[in-house]
């Protein structure tokens, strides 16, 4: 099911105003730059110092970025947009700092101004940069460093600081929390009840804010495809949100509490499961950055929805039938759930198990362009101009496949394709993977 358009526009409306209620923090200029020295000096691991040593400037992951190559900008290369940490790193760690401080001129507070629209209004985080290095560089690593600075700076937009404040001091994002899942779950038809704070369970199913707000068919889906494998499973009404606005934001302390809810639920009620929603960037802080952010193993296994359905065909636990409205469909790769996640044939074997012909776009799997909006893009007032141009690319791969809808298993996606869509009179479906699997369950 695509996004009703009322629901639409007052959510793009909510975003307009997030600007405005993020906490003011005055701080001096000597203030903002010694803070974002302090993370780039302890941030900077020696993979890193490889990486900011063995870039040659090659220019190839220019040609990988969706916005260099919409725009055709130099500024917009991703070796680029970390050049404050690479001088940094030349002047005050390398081996040769000593000489390097004799040609490379000190960081400045006005150069981190600059570049954060670099970073967090044309960088999506998506990693396509990093597959095309040729010479193997992480660089979209170093530009989660220059995000962790710039944060500690406060240096990052005001609509993601706004929402990481209210996600780390009131664990709710964009205004859900507790009593508003209560109510949603408590709307939902029947088939799709929702078992909240079960003292124990084998799954913990989580959900996110947009999910409650413009998706709520999507916690119904996931929970009739939990009923029909026969799990034992629940829902946290006080740790329910897999998105992390501290991982999209820079900020470390809203990364930490974010996972460590979940953990500290999912310890709890013994879960041997965790099942993340669709969304890219949760999947990415749970299943492989949350462990390194708490300092311990996870005691349960952590998975898409996508692979738990994958999973439980394959099992025999699930079948599907043929949709009724739909006969071949493209689907989307979200980058943090495909391209850093490894999640390319479940989707794909999913819908083929509907009997749906799957047509690929120009770029897909690991090369598949990024729609624009990921890592907090689409919250981002002063990125909608960028943003447009690189969902036009992405809209152009899709036409060209002919196929009914566009399907996807992110929902940051979903809403990104959505908006790019209203903006330029787009027509073709977008729709959820794990919607689509629930409209078909076979009897």
């Amino acid at each position: 099911m695509s996004i009703e358009t009322a629901a639409l526009d007052g959510f793009r409306k909510s975003l307009e105003v997030l600007a405005d209620q993020a906490p003011r923090e005055e701080l001096s200029d000597t203030e903002r730059l010694a803070r974002a020295r302090n993370v780039f000096m302890a941030r900077v691991s020696r993979r890193t110092a490889v990486d900011l040593d063995t870039c040659i400037h090659c220019g190839m992951c220019a040609e990988a970025c969706h916005f260099y190559i919409a725009t055709g900008n130099e500024r917009y290369t991703p070796a680029y947009k970390v050049e404050p940490l690479r001088r940094f790193y030349r002047r005050e760690i390398s081996p040769l700092r000593l000489f390097n401080r004799l040609f490379v001129r000190k960081l400045g507070t006005d150069e981190l101004r600059d570049w954060a629209e670099l970073v967090y209004d044309a960088c999506t985080g998506c990693g396509r940069c990093d597959m095309m290095c040729p010479m193997g560089i992480n660089i979209s690593e170093s530009i989660g460093i220059m995000r962790e600075g710039l944060a500690a700076a406060g240096l990052a937009p005001d609509e993601l600081t706004a929402l990481q404040d209210e996600q780390r001091e009131r664990n709710s994002v964009f205004g859900v929390g507790t009593d508003e899942l209560r109510a949603a779950v408590g709307r939902l038809a029947n088939g799709s009840e929702v078992p909240l704070d079960k003292p124990r369970a084998d799954v913990l199913l989580l959900t996110t804010a947009v999910e409650v707000l413009l998706f709520p068919e999507a916690i119904a889906a996931a929970a009739k495809i939990l009923w029909k494998t026969g799990a034992d499973w629940t829902m946290s009404a006080e740790a329910f949100e897999a998105a992390n606005l501290g991982l999209i934001s820079g900020d470390r302390a809203t990364r930490r509490a974010a996972v460590g809810r979940i953990v500290a639920r999912a310890k709890a009620i013994g879960a041997k499961t965790v099942v993340v929603p669709e969304s890219g960037h949760a999947y990415q802080s749970l299943r492989w950055e949350s462990a390194n952010d708490l300092g311990e193993a996870l005691p349960f296994e952590v998975v898409a929805i996508a692979e738990y359905v994958a999973k439980a065909l394959k099992d025999g636990t699930l079948s599907l039938k043929k949709p009724g409205e739909l006969t071949s469909v493209t689907y989307h790769d979200p980058c943090r759930l495909a391209r850093q996640g490894g999640i390319f044939d479940e989707p794909r074997a999913v819908l083929k198990a509907m009997g749906l012909k799957v047509q690929e776009t120009e770029s897909n799997r690991r090369e598949n362009l990024c729609c624009g909006g990921g890592c907090g893009e689409y919250v981002i007032g002063g990125g909608a101009t960028i943003r447009q141009r690189a969902f036009d690319l992405k809209r152009h791969e899709l036409d060209h496949t002919d196929a009914d809808a566009v399907v996807t298993g992110c929902n940051n996606c979903r809403i990104n394709l959505a908006i790019g869509a209203q903006k330029s009179g787009w027509e073709m479906p977008v729709v959820s993977l794990a919607e689509t699997v629930a409209n078909n369950l076979a009897d």
